[in-house]
């Protein structure tokens, strides 16, 4: 056998993921097949989320939220409005938590959906089990429209509650739901979970150890999926988490079919407490009244959730006005694609797009 001595090659990679044009390409050296070196490369999206925040009041900042992880919006409507409650010192009523939590856990369905049906769709499966998952996304959407007119970039959220009271054909079609939806999720596990291209792709490809996820700071199912136990709805719970009875999955391997499975188990376990909000869900008012131009007292306050990608932070800063001095977001997808280039280096360019859909990441909540 003759070893041939190889030139490596310096090649643009992406914009490859259809939600990423001109927001991300990663710079790859290559070696023949293999990557020796990665630079991933953010574009803009020209958003300036954090700065126009800070020129709108605390109410209408809501809307801007809705474009952070477009994905899953309800949730960043969830993080933001509980930062504005603990700097206002704003107390929410029982039912507006509860729908909170509703509304926030069949949100997280929809996200992980689309992470599973993108992630096979990067693998090179064909457009069925997508297909699947936006079948089941969409239904959920239609329960957001009912609440509030819009599917995606909801808005529903609002400090000191939600926008209104569910309309009355509300509860019929999520009882409808919950009493569906696992069969469905069945149904694409037993597509694709022994899929014998789907563990040849994923197994052992792109593993991120426990020690590197936690240096890392990376949260979420990324770090779920590496064996760590941490999830901010137990650990550090809001709203009424602490009353719902649910499980963290893990993985063991830290793989990309961990980080797949993951997701998959998490949404077992999103019907479960949807299915406690709807069967204990309280009477009484939905939201507590606030001034629409109310000023919360000089001082700071950071509030995170579990979002669907990890943990999503709001730290507010007033100085007594109709808007916040400043505002900083914690976005999880921005964390989490700071161990991209390590899981990268060793592999081949025909997993580079695996191990890159493995980690689920918004380019929304990237560049703000």
């Amino acid at each position: 056998m003759v070893n041939l001595p190889s030139e490596q090659i310096t090649i643009n990679l992406g914009p490859q993921h259809p939600s990423t044009h001109g927001v991300f390409r990663l710079r790859v050296t290559l070696d023949g097949e293999v990557i020796t070196d990665v630079e991933p490369i953010f574009g803009y999206l020209h958003r300036g989320t954090e700065k126009l925040a800070e020129e709108r009041t605390y109410t209408q900042i809501v809307t801007l939220t809705d474009r952070l992880d477009y994905t899953s919006s309800m949730i960043n409507n969830q993080a933001y409005v509980l930062a504005v409650e603990k700097l206002a010192g704003v107390t929410v009523p029982p039912r507006g938590q509860y729908l909170r939590v509703l509304t926030a856990e069949l949100q997280r369905i929809a996200s992980h959906l689309m992470g599973v049906g993108f992630f096979l769709q990067d693998l090179g499966a064909s457009g069925t089990p997508l297909m699947y998952c936006f079948r089941e996304r969409e239904r959920i959407l239609d329960l957001f429209e009912m609440l509030c007119g819009a599917r995606v970039t909801v808005s529903y959220m609002r400090p000191g509650g939600v926008f209104q009271e569910p309309p009355p054909e509300f509860w019929p079609a999520v009882r409808h739901l919950l009493d569906t939806t696992p069969d469905a999720i069945a149904e694409l596990e037993r597509l694709i979970s022994e899929n014998e291209i789907v563990l040849a792709r994923t197994k052992g490809v792109g593993v991120l150890t426990k020690e590197k996820a936690i240096d890392s700071a990376v949260s979420g199912p990324n770090l779920r999926a590496s064996g760590v136990a941490w999830d901010l709805r137990k650990a550090d719970p809001y709203d009424v988490y602490a009353d719902m009875d649910f499980a963290v999955p893990v993985g063991s391997n830290g793989d990309s079919y961990d980080r797949f499975l993951v997701r998959v188990m998490e949404v077992h376990q999103s019907i479960r407490i949807a299915e406690q909000c709807y069967r204990d869900m309280p009477g009484g008012p939905v939201r507590s009244e606030l001034p629409f131009f109310f000023r919360p007292p000089p001082g700071d306050a950071y509030a995170h959730v579990e979002a669907s990608k990890g943990e999503l932070g709001f730290y507010l800063v007033s100085d007594g006005g109709i808007a916040p001095y400043r505002c900083k977001i914690r976005s999880p997808s921005f964390i989490n694609l700071t161990v991209l280039a390590e899981m990268l280096i060793g592999w081949k360019v025909a997993d580079l797009m695996v191990i890159f859909g493995s980690l689920d990441v918004n380019m929304g909540e990237v560049d703000r």
